[in-house]
């Protein structure tokens, strides 16, 4: 053994138990706000009665989110205890399985969104006709089909070591060239889709040069603004990471544990969407919005809410998902 690989496990033990507190209570963190933030977002959803393309995405982002968030105990048990896998085989590839394939419907869901902002702002009126509920339930139902179909592997893979304290499939820790090309094309459609969309909606914003539609520009500012965050910070660090740790796991041992490192801090990043979705539904909902002023604001402050929002509400139908 070198010098180098020497030093990097004593560095990785000295650390080992600082690095799995911090992630622990990272996750905590996110479960105690992300949980009833979605809960009651997908309640405010619920109780609608009318339908739109919206509001089927922004449910089915939700139920995504509320899904991704409910594995993190298991994350949370399994850093406190160091490590330590204590769930067995089956949990471990239930887990890891969950966890990324809600994740990843939330990612596309957000896409959707995007779309759905696009057709309601760029196209005519008599267009519109295409913005059906019908056919968003059928987008996000072969959504669910494909991310599922695409993850099932974690079900029915196995560990590469027989221990069964050891769970590899939390973080995807084994790789395959198939791995780097899925993670690559998982990652750039939706990235495409995001970024054309909201230059669409900008060079439309552009356009309007009306007085009154000066709220109208910065509400989906807002919105633009606020998608984009939470795609940049909590899904493209995790893609470049994992796409950099595919490409170097034959490097020193130092490097390994290094990229081991950064494939978990990244990975525990994509939590963040559970905590950056509701502030989105704020601004994006009027329910969801009027729901949280009721529980946690004064009644001044919802019906200030209120009176804005029937003053704007004839301009606003393009860029809120009401």
């Amino acid at each position: 053994m070198n010098v180098s690989e020497e030093d990097a496990k004593a560095f990785d033990s000295t650390n080992t138990g600082a690095w799995n507190i911090s992630l622990s209570g990272f996750y905590i963190l996110i479960f105690i706000v992300a949980v009833p933030g979605n809960i009651l977002a997908l309640w405010a959803f619920c109780k609608q009665k009318s339908t739109s393309p919206s509001k089927i995405f922004l449910r089915n982002l939700a139920i995504a989110d509320i899904c991704y968030v409910l594995v993190l105990p298991m994350r949370i048990v399994y850093h406190i205890s160091d490590g330590h896998w204590p769930f067995g085989h089956v949990l471990c590839q239930v887990s890891g399985f969950l966890f990324y394939l809600n994740m990843y419907c939330s990612l596309y869901i957000m896409s959707f969104i995007s779309l759905d902002r696009v057709l309601a702002v760029v196209l005519p009126l008599n267009l519109q006709s295409v913005r059906k509920p019908l056919y968003a339930n059928i987008a996000v139902v072969i959504l669910w089909v494909i991310v599922l179909v695409s993850m099932s592997p974690i079900l029915f893979s196995k560990n590469q070591t027989n221990s069964t304290s050891t769970c590899s499939k939390l973080y995807l820790e084994e790789t395959s060239p198939k791995a780097l090309v899925s993670t690559i094309v998982a990652f750039l459609i939706p990235l495409t889709t995001i970024v054309i969309s909201y230059i669409l909606i900008l060079l439309k914003l552009r356009k309007l040069k009306q007085p009154q539609l000066h709220r109208v520009k910065q509400k989906a500012a807002k919105m633009i603004i606020l998608i984009l965050i939470n795609f940049m910070l909590a899904f493209m660090p995790y893609h470049v990471s994992r796409i950099i740790y595919i490409t170097s796991r034959s490097h020193s041992m130092w490097n390994q544990n290094v990229l081991i490192k950064a494939n978990q801090i990244t990975s525990a990043l994509t939590c963040i969407s559970g905590i950056l979705d509701p502030v989105m539904y704020f601004y994006l909902n009027r329910v969801y919005k009027n729901t949280f002023l009721q529980l946690f604001c004064k009644n001044k402050e919802l019906e200030k809410s209120s009176g804005t929002k029937s003053g704007l509400r004839g301009d606003m139908g393009g860029f809120e998902c009401s």
